[in-house]
């Protein structure tokens, strides 16, 4: 797997699909900037109409609107019409994610933390979104939305350091000792070890699946 990030607003995109996967899904693709969106649904659920708005189309799309599109998500589709859609999609030239069918899809979807422009993906490359999404989870407890003025803050500090003529191995110390200076990333302090001769049933806390 290649781990890339996307400029979406560059990129035409199709979303295909009818109900709360599909909603999911467009949320997730706003959220990362997608201008040239349509959303293609047969049967819309109310939400999914309501929040594609202008960018619905009320039918699947042919062979020319895929052909147009650059990035393909297909979610929420009956099987049997899933598959046809997704070989219309690759054949036509599309880069193809079809939800929980990794068999059928070219990429795979990380669950995304986004603290301004700070953005961490967690990708399992398929085998378990669950783990991706609790791991999502956990590291939204150590970056936090103080790290949007924080990225500002390191930002601004390379400019300074490249217009100064610093080169990268430079620039890349004095972002080191930045963050060093201002403990930005000691490590979570550890919780109280429990007692091993407690039960199991009584310490409490969340178990991960």
């Amino acid at each position: 797997m290649l781990p890339l990030s996307l400029e979406l607003s560059r990129l035409r995109v199709a979303l295909i699909g009818n109900g709360a996967a599909a909603v999911r899904r467009l949320v997730w693709l706003d959220e990362a900037g997608a201008k040239a969106l349509r959303v293609f649904a047969a049967t819309p659920s109310p939400e999914l109409a309501k929040s594609a708005a202008g960018r619905l189309v009320r039918h699947w799309p042919g062979v020319a609107a895929l052909r147009r599109a650059q990035l393909v998500f297909i979610a929420d589709v009956p099987e049997s019409e899933r598959d046809s859609l997704a070989q219309a999609a690759r054949h036509a030239g599309a880069i193809l994610h079809v939800e929980d069918a990794p068999s059928l899809s070219d990429v795979h979807a990380p669950a995304v933390l986004r603290q301004g422009d700070l953005t961490l993906a967690i990708s399992t490359c398929g085998a378990a979104p669950g783990l991706a999404a609790e791991l999502k989870t956990f590291l939204g407890g150590i970056f936090g939305p103080e790290w949007q003025s924080r990225l500002d803050e390191i930002s601004a500090l390379r400019q300074s350091g490249r217009a100064a003529g610093a080169d990268h191995q430079m620039v890349r110390q004095m972002i080191a000792k930045r963050l060093a200076d201002a403990g930005w990333l000691k490590p979570p302090a550890r919780k109280a070890a429990r007692n091993r001769n407690q039960p199991e049933k009584q310490r409490g806390g969340r178990s991960c699946l």
